[in-house]
């Protein structure tokens, strides 16, 4: 598919995903959905950093009825399914579907303009990319009924208490490349672990998480990284880790 409503490039490990327009269209979902399906198995992929060139990051969807009958994943699942961490720059206006997409992150930074809504019970309609199971899942049952209930936007610094967003900064896209370089010194196997024992885990029983989390680790012992990240530590030098 020829993309044209979103700008993405791997380089260096990042896969950059820019929204070109704040209000998506069937159109801009689709290349979404295309460019993310793509990649979620690129071994190459280390890191993934989600923006928009719009002020607002994204304000929902123009044709909605239309991407509702659309078959396969959501753009939101399939970001949430990525194996490696996914940072979020937000600014403006994050709304709807565009809120539901920085819920599917791991790492949500927000301007300070930033504000955050779930609108769609006040128009008749509810969340459909994973909008009302999320967003309690992230800032609690009744913070999130708030929200999906009232329909009122949520101000950077109120969104940051409530632990919706992880930080308030002037320039989130500058912050979130920082996320990404750091990320990119860090053993991928060791990051990719990490984020299924924290997010696989959250789904279980304490005993299972436990299971989760030592047969993670029983996997990782017999990994090239770990063996190099114990030889770097100990003799004093940089890491090269090879994502095996």
């Amino acid at each position: 598919m020829r993309r044209e409503l979103v700008r993405t490039h791997l380089r260096d490990g990042v896969l950059d995903v820019a929204l070109g327009d704040s209000m998506m269209t069937a159109r801009q979902c689709a290349e979404l959905s295309d460019v993310l399906g793509e990649y979620i198995e690129d071994r190459e992929v280390r890191a993934v950093l989600l923006h928009s060139e719009s002020a607002d990051f994204c304000v929902g969807i123009e044709d909605q009825l239309v991407v509702q009958r659309s078959n396969g994943p959501t753009p939101a699942d399939l970001l949430a399914g990525f194996r490696v961490p996914v940072v979020a720059a937000l600014t403006g206006r994050v709304e709807s579907a565009g809120l539901e997409l920085a819920l599917a992150a791991d790492v949500r930074l927000a301007a300070p303009d930033a504000s955050f809504r779930l609108s769609e019970v006040s128009q008749g309609r509810l969340p459909f990319w994973g909008g009302t199971q999320r967003l309690p899942r992230v800032i609690g049952q009744a913070a999130a009924l708030r929200m999906v209930l009232f329909g009122e936007p949520v101000v950077a610094l109120d969104a940051l208490h409530q632990g919706l967003v992880h930080e308030v900064v002037d320039a989130p896209l500058e912050r979130a490349a920082e996320y990404t370089a750091q990320w990119l010194t860090r053993a991928p196997l060791a990051l990719e672990y990490a984020k299924e024992a924290v997010r696989d885990g959250a789904e279980l029983r304490l005993r299972e998480g436990l299971a989760l989390e030592a047969d993670l680790n029983t996997l990782l012992q017999t990994s090239h990284d770990r063996a190099e990240g114990i030889a770097a530590f100990l003799g004093k030098r940089t890491a090269s880790f090879r994502n095996a």
